[in-house]
């Protein structure tokens, strides 16, 4: 019996918000804590502004992705619509657009003619969604999926630089949150490139890399900041 082949692409939509809320909490919250303590505030009032972080920003990140994922929905319903319109209007029109996609694809015009034929006596519509609109089951928007993903992901993401702030004594907070999030984003980078079925080594460099380059500049900036008011 054949075995099963795994494919990745029916994670395209969970596993995009999840790396990014995930990604965006280790960041964003590494780079608060590090501004702050930069500019030599106490443990507490770090830990009150990293709390702070950790809320807002969850809460952004999924109204922001329902959003925009709504957005492309929306999108892809009107579409949907005014093909399923155009079907019914012009179904010979249709079929000659449909049987052209397979001809540019590489079907001589007799087969494509009855490939066309014979998908559209099956599921017109959604021949036309997958071939002419590139929209399948696999891509759908997923609004409240993908807000879930990304808000939660967050959360869990933020509170690993705030768990370090929290254990590590005052002295050791910058380099210890600093060190311990470049940990965090190496191993979400290569997790997240396993799961996709992508080498392990390049996403865990390319988070790594641009975590590094945000917390750098938050602590610049925090640094200045207590300089200018000390």
């Amino acid at each position: 019996m054949r075995k099963a082949e795994q494919h990745y692409m029916s994670r395209v939509g969970w596993l995009r918000a999840a790396v990014l809320g995930a990604n965006d909490g280790i960041v964003s919250t590494a780079s608060l804590v590090l501004g702050v303590a930069a500019a030599g505030t106490s443990q507490t009032g770090i830990l009150v502004a990293g709390v702070a972080g950790l809320v807002a920003g969850a809460m952004s990140m999924a109204a922001g992705e329902y959003v925009s994922v709504s957005s492309q929905a929306d999108t892809e319903r009107a579409d949907l619509a005014r093909e399923r319109l155009e079907l019914a209007s012009e179904p010979d029109a249709e079929h000659t657009e449909l049987a052209g996609i397979y001809v540019d694809r590489g079907l001589e015009p007799d087969l494509a003619d009855q490939v066309a034929r014979a998908l559209t006596a099956h599921d017109a519509l959604g021949a036309h969604a997958r071939d002419e609109l590139g929209i399948s089951s696999v891509h759908t928007a997923r609004p409240v999926q993908a807000a879930f993903a990304s808000a939660g992901t967050f959360a869990v993401g933020a509170a690993l630089p705030l768990l370090l702030a929290l254990l590590l004594p005052r002295g050791w907070v910058t380099w210890g949150v600093a060190l311990g999030s470049l940990v965090f984003l190496a191993a979400l980078g290569a997790v997240s490139a396993r799961t996709g079925g992508a080498p392990m080594g390049r996403g865990a460099a390319r988070v790594t890399l641009w975590g590094a380059l945000a917390m750098a500049l938050t602590a610049g900036i925090g640094a200045l900041f207590g300089v200018a008011t000390a």
